[in-house]
């Protein structure tokens, strides 16, 4: 006797499901915004979640909206906190800064990647913690911001994530060498050198590596990315940030 099929649930009703599954709350409190209904599940679905349920939207388009929202509110910040900088400098700050990596950190320090609806094949490798996946959510979220409220609110939340890299841009970006820079500035603290710490997940031809840095027993930063010498530098970089400000590193390292 053939099998019975299974009722396949539609992907509207799936869509509404998996949206429903998670406590959004925590994200929108870190936005600081309150995001329509149906705009934040539209900001949070991936092409994987789309494409697998029927070809639902999916965030591209608002992706589109919150890149251009992004450079340009990153770049008149960079313009007012720098008015002696030439454009080569502040050009390379905001690449920095809006990058697929810069996106990525402050998609991490939000635990975006908690909320983005996937499909069963990117869940399955490890896409909740891929920066292009993570970097394409936050764009969409700035644009579903803007679409709800304007530019200006959207740019406030921008320079509220965007404060501690906007305020520590250098124009050396993404390529500077972090790790030699990191040594350093520890040397000169007199602190004892950075020591790396990294583990892996995944399937060895798409893994994923998460390094911790350390001097002593204080741990100054974590980077992540799909191999161990980008996930240190990543650390490296972080690092750095954290002892932006000398007096409090020396006292937290001593």
């Amino acid at each position: 006797m053939p099998r019975a099929k299974k009722n396949k649930i539609p992907g509207d009703q799936a869509w509404a499901q998996a949206f429903a599954a998670v406590d959004h709350a925590p994200l929108v409190d870190t936005l600081g915004v309150e995001v329509e209904h149906d705009l934040l599940k539209l900001a949070l679905t991936h092409r994987s979640f789309a494409n697998e349920h029927g070809f639902l939207p999916n965030n591209e388009r608002l992706e589109f909206l919150g890149d251009a929202v992004l450079g340009l509110s990153v770049a008149t910040k960079l313009f007012e906190l720098h008015p002696s900088r030439p454009e080569s400098d502040i050009s390379k700050m905001r690449s920095s800064i809006v990058s697929r990596y810069g996106l990525a950190d402050v998609a991490r320090e939000i635990d975006l990647g908690a909320h983005v609806l996937l499909g069963k094949g990117e869940e399955s490798t490890g896409g909740r913690a891929k920066e292009s996946i993570l970097a394409d959510t936050m764009e969409a979220i700035f644009g579903a911001i803007y679409r709800q409220y304007g530019f200006d609110p959207a740019r406030d939340v921008i320079l509220r994530l965007f404060e501690r890299k906007i305020n520590t841009a250098t124009a050396t970006g993404r390529h500077h060498d972090w790790k030699t820079t990191l040594q350093e500035r520890l040397a000169e603290l007199k602190a004892e050198a950075a020591v790396y710490n990294a583990t892996s997940v995944g399937p060895e031809h798409n893994q994923t590596f998460t390094v911790h840095v350390f001097s002593g027993e204080t741990e100054l930063g974590m980077g992540t990315g799909p191999n161990k010498k980008l996930a240190e530098q990543q650390a490296a970089r972080q690092a750095m940030m954290f002892l932006h400000d000398n007096a409090a590193a020396v006292a937290v390292i001593d």
